[in-house]
């Protein structure tokens, strides 16, 4: 191409005419009617004709003639009824070249502007024809609603983005006056783009919205959201985000409340006559476990009693199928959301003082030192006489009542667990719960007091002797094992607190399987955790499979098994991630009122530039910024001051104190 020719491309959706300055190497620099230079490739340009300008002419001038050319030649687009034309063409199947379609637009004149013209036409109508340089082909009427969908989407989706830029500057406090007219909408493309983010489908609508507002920060939706009173301020994401319903679907609450009662399948021993207690937090509604112990002549024998939720719950029902859903009862310091409905696990499924219940009883026959020496696992009726409390436990074994006897049994049996390579870790831990007034209120609990001792003990115990009969009967469960740790810190169960911090970091994680192995950080040949079946599903599973050991229903098999064993892997995973989130949360809750205190820390390690310390008092780990002139070294003691705490951002910063 030469300088001085006149030439047509398409930029942001217009059709500019240029004139070339310059010409080499299939680009061109341009002159273009808005008095720019630019460079473009040959192959952009949507017209080229003969007519030709005076390169050496003044620019302004040049410019001047650009424009009126493109003025005459958008008026002659005007002329062209693109509907009308594209109604003559829409039975053609084939490609129409420019002379052509200018001569049906322009039979009587066919010169350069009048081409240029029919193109500029037919590019801003061009729902109706698809185009190159130089030929046109008319869509379908399928293509062209198509087409006119879109555009609809598109001019939609801008008015939602103007609107909700312009609701998120200007919204009030649960206001309903002067709101958008799509503001559902907007409020809808709100809750996707926080619960999932990039995920979400609205991610880029919304993102233009807070460009558009001059926003740039998530938590600014979720004020709006807040503010609209569609959330509340503690608002629990993760139940949003994993999909977790708080209220059970209509056909299972129905069939929760037609469950019969009455009368109880298969055989069982009546062990009413027994005191029976159960030992629990104060905060506690579901009971799933109790314990008794009887003095003979030479032995203790000590009872292990579990809810027998599998005489109700059946395989594949809709109370199993939605308890396989969520796989776990979740317990938050605001809110708990039962496994199965709370008519069933907080009544008929619990072990409540007087009242009978289904069980399926270990009983343990233990000599006066300690060791065991028989059990026997069978369906019983049992009658609980006493609720105690963790602190009411405590009183008791401190008193010499019975239960100081099964501390002892619970102590021997840990010093055997013990010998056998169990790993203790001995960790307080931190209880969150809320007021009246919605506050957190945090706590430090002695798991290792007595009332708590012996009941993880006797679970463990329970949960040992059903893996063994299991295992002996060649019935297929969900074995729980445990590799040995990357490195051993504890021995014989004592050390610091830093040291069972640091040993809890080194175990391997447990692995499921439908075989039995060793479980090493409890030093025991097989586990199963079967005694809290109205909590977890895992438990309510391997119950079915000791009811079949006991003639009560068929297995599992162990196909069946391994596919529970998967089919939980995800629902288990979020539960444990809503609870330890919801946990952090008002922990960081209680700390954002705590700005500027004092607070004892331990220090982990160092990394790089700051050190890992635990708060101890909430056994909380952060970072710990190094101060200069100041050198330390794991389990240094240290003061630290609280700089920042965010509970929604889950950001926590100290500085020394």
């Amino acid at each position: 191409m030469e300088s001085g020719e006149i030439v047509e491309y398409i930029d942001d959706q217009k059709i500019i005419c240029a004139v070339v300055l310059e010409s080499g190497n299939h680009h061109l620099r341009l002159l273009t009617e808005q008095n720019k230079e630019i460079n473009v490739a040959v192959q952009r340009l949507s017209y080229r004709g003969k007519s030709r300008l005076d390169p050496s002419m003044d620019r302004i001038r040049l410019v001047e003639s650009l424009r009126r050319l493109s003025s005459t030649r958008n008026a002659i687009a005007g002329e062209v009824e693109i509907k009308n034309l594209w109604e003559i063409l829409n039975q053609e199947k084939e490609w129409i070249d420019l002379k052509l379609m200018t001569g049906l637009c322009f039979p009587n004149e066919i010169d350069e502007d009048h081409e240029a013209g029919v193109i500029r036409a037919i590019f801003n109508g061009r729902r109706y024809f698809r185009f190159k340089p130089d030929r046109f082909l008319a869509l379908s009427e399928a293509e062209i609603d198509e087409i006119i969908e879109r555009e609809k989407k598109i001019a939609h989706q801008a008015q939602l983005i103007q609107d909700g830029a312009k609701w998120l500057l200007s919204a009030q406090p649960n206001s309903k006056d002067e709101l958008p007219e799509c503001h559902e909408e907007i409020m809808e493309a709100f809750t996707s783009y926080y619960l999932k983010e990039k995920d979400s489908p609205q991610y880029q609508m919304v993102r233009a919205m807070m460009k558009e507002a001059g926003l740039t920060a998530n938590e600014d939706i979720f004020q709006h959201l807040v503010k609209m009173g569609k959330w509340t301020p503690d608002e629990n994401i993760d139940l949003l985000r994993f999909n977790i319903s708080i209220e059970f679907p209509q056909p299972v609450l129905n069939l929760a409340q037609s469950l019969s009662f009455t009368s109880i399948a298969g055989d069982r021993v009546d062990l009413t006559h027994l005191d029976t207690i159960t030992i629990d937090g104060q905060a506690t509604l579901d009971f799933d476990d109790a314990l008794s112990i009887e003095t003979r002549k030479d032995h203790f024998l000590v009872g292990i009693h579990i809810s027998d939720v599998a005489e109700y719950v059946r395989k594949n029902d809709r109370l199993d199928k939605e308890a396989r859903s969520r796989g776990s009862s979740i317990y938050m310091p605001d809110n708990r959301i039962s496994m199965t409905p709370p008519i069933l696990a907080e009544n008929r499924f619990s072990l409540k003082k007087d009242h009978v219940r289904p069980t399926i009883s270990t009983m343990v026959k233990i000599s006066r030192t300690g060791d065991i020496i028989s059990y026997d696992v069978f369906p019983s009726l049992i009658r609980v006489n006493q609720q105690l409390s963790y602190f009411e436990a405590n009183v008791g074994a401190e008193e010499g009542q019975p239960i100081s006897v099964l501390f002892d049994i619970a102590s021997r049996f840990r010093k055997m667990r013990l010998g056998q390579g169990a790993i203790q870790i001995t960790l307080p831990e931190i209880n969150i719960w809320l007021d009246e007034t919605g506050t957190p209120i945090v706590s430090r609990v002695n798991r290792e007091s007595p009332g708590r001792m012996l009941v993880a003990e006797m679970m463990i115990l329970a949960n040992w002797l059903c893996a063994r009969l299991l295992a002996e009967n060649d019935t297929p469960a969900i074995f729980r094992s445990q590799p040995k740790p990357k490195a051993r810190i504890l021995k014989n169960g004592t050390g610091t607190l830093f040291q069972n911090w640091m040993q809890r970091k080194l175990l391997n994680r447990f692995v499921l399987r439908a075989k039995p192995a060793k479980h090493c950080g409890l030093g025991l040949d097989a586990y199963v955790t079967a005694t809290s079946p109205i909590r977890k599903y895992f438990d309510l599973v391997t119950q079915r499979q000791i009811r079949s050991v006991l003639g009560l229903e068929k297995a599992y098999t162990e196909q069946e098994i391994e596919e529970i064993i998967g089919q939980l892997a995800q629902p288990m995973a979020d539960v444990g991630r809503i609870q330890f989130r919801r946990n952090r949360y008002w922990l960081l809750k209680h700390l954002e009122g705590r700005i500027g205190k004092k607070e004892e820390a331990i220090v982990l390690r160092r990394r790089n530039n700051a050190y890992s310390v635990l708060l101890t008092a909430y056994m909380l780990e952060c970072a710990l910024p190094q101060s200069s002139g100041i050198e330390l070294k794991p389990e240094d003691l240290v003061q630290v001051t609280i700089q920042h705490v965010n509970a929604r951002n889950n950001t926590l910063s100290v500085f020394m104190g």
